[in-house]
């Protein structure tokens, strides 16, 4: 394991627990479907405020859940300190996407306008409902939120990466 310090890491999971005699560990992954954490290697794990580089020797689905062996691991007393520390990937890790699909640590940070200008604020997270993805939108100034639908070409007009800016058909009073 070698430490990293940059901040262009992604969350992807988190370790949960021990598993097994072997220094498995139990992981909740973020990634959807959560099984997609097992592409990963390496992961980087959130230790007293670095990154720290650490190579997936191993990894399954053990019944709902996930489980991964990192090198130089191999005891279940190595695992207990690391219970609740953060997984994460660097950027240059995820896969390319389409034009009309993002990453939702793509969307995060973006300033949310709307077609008349207004500025509604950052997103600040994204929500899943089921029947769409919901933007959390904070406004620091007006120390306000509102909640926006991710719909592409109904509400979701345009998405500039480049430019940091979603901009919507959302009126700011609804």
């Amino acid at each position: 394991m070698t430490a990293t310090a940059s901040k262009e890491f992604i969350p992807v999971g988190k370790i949960a627990g021990v598993f097994g005699i072997k220094g498995w560990m139990k992981v909740f992954s973020y990634t959807d479907p959560r099984k997609n954490i097992l592409s990963y290697s390496p992961l980087f794990l959130s230790v007293k405020g670095q990154w720290i580089e650490a190579k997936v020797s191993n990894g399954r689905i053990q019944g709902k859940g996930i489980v991964i062996a990192l090198d130089n691991v191999t005891d279940p007393e190595q695992v207990l300190p690391l219970i609740g520390t953060a997984l994460a990937i660097k950027k240059e890790q995820l896969k390319p996407t389409s034009s009309e699909e993002f990453y939702w640590s793509e969307l995060t940070g973006l300033d949310v306008i709307n077609l008349d200008g207004y500025v509604f604020g950052q997103v600040d997270s994204i929500v899943e409902t089921g029947a769409h993805d919901v933007l959390v939108v904070k406004n620091k100034e007006l120390k306000a939120e509102c909640l926006i639908p991710f719909v592409l070409e109904e509400i979701v007009q345009k998405v500039d990466l480049d430019n940091g800016v979603i901009e919507v058909d959302w009126e700011a009073d609804y």
